[in-house]
């Protein structure tokens, strides 16, 4: 060994010599070493019983949150498959646009949901109204959905009050064809859609709610190109 010793040595030599201290048994017994918290000395046991305690309550921390995710993501579950049951339930053309937007909102505490949609067999009022070419090439440029505060996008409007944060979802028969419409759910929370969070669960949303409307597309429609 060199003359020097360090605290690096002495760590390398326990790693490699991990005897020592059933060899030197009352040595173990008798160290001190600094309390973490506290200016006293604490045995070397009792420090490491000490250390077990914090990750013990970590693992405790962590479990914590895998049930509450675990209960989150059950109840979103059933929300979900109670929706998409109302939406294949509804028969009639005029209502289903209404089990669609208002069922979300219902399921899943929105401020406002809000909806346009063309090419469908809709009366030219609601969510059938009229809406600009713009907002068609918005929407079929839309891969994925938007997330954010950008309240002057011209979706936002379609909702009656001003949200904190909100969702856009591209409606479409496949991923290769146009967009059919918009989706827009409005939240008071300004965290409930932030640009951070991610779309996943979303994108869900729109190809179920894009599925449900096709059933009231032209068959000309949809078996074009």
């Amino acid at each position: 060994m060199s003359d020097t010793m360090t605290a690096q040595h002495v760590a390398k030599f326990l790693q490699e010599n991990p005897d020592f201290f059933v060899e030197y048994a009352d040595l173990f017994s008798t160290l001190e070493v600094p309390h973490p918290h506290q200016s006293r000395a604490i045995s070397l046991g009792e420090r490491q019983i000490m250390t077990l305690r914090d990750r013990l309550r970590d693992f405790e921390f962590r479990l914590a949150d895998l049930v509450r995710n675990a209960a989150f993501n059950e109840s979103t579950s059933v929300k979900l498959n109670q929706w998409c049951a109302k939406m294949l339930s509804e028969n009639s053309t005029i209502r289903l646009p209404g089990e669609v937007a208002l069922g979300l909102a219902e399921h899943f505490n929105l401020q406002e949901v809000a909806m346009r949609v063309w090419g469908l067999e809709l009366p030219a009022e609601g969510v059938g109204a009229p809406v600009d070419q713009a907002i068609h090439t918005y929407a079929s440029a839309l891969s994925h959905p938007y997330v954010g505060t950008d309240t002057a996008l011209a979706p936002a409007s379609w909702l009656s009050a001003k949200p904190a944060s909100l969702a856009i979802l591209a409606l479409r028969a496949s991923a290769q064809e146009p967009a059919f419409g918009l989706l827009v759910l409005g939240s008071d929370d300004a965290q409930r859609f932030s640009p951070e969070m991610g779309t996943a669960f979303l994108e869900t949303v729109s190809l179920l709610a894009s599925a449900a409307l096709c059933r009231l597309k032209p068959a000309s429609t949809l078996t074009s190109a």
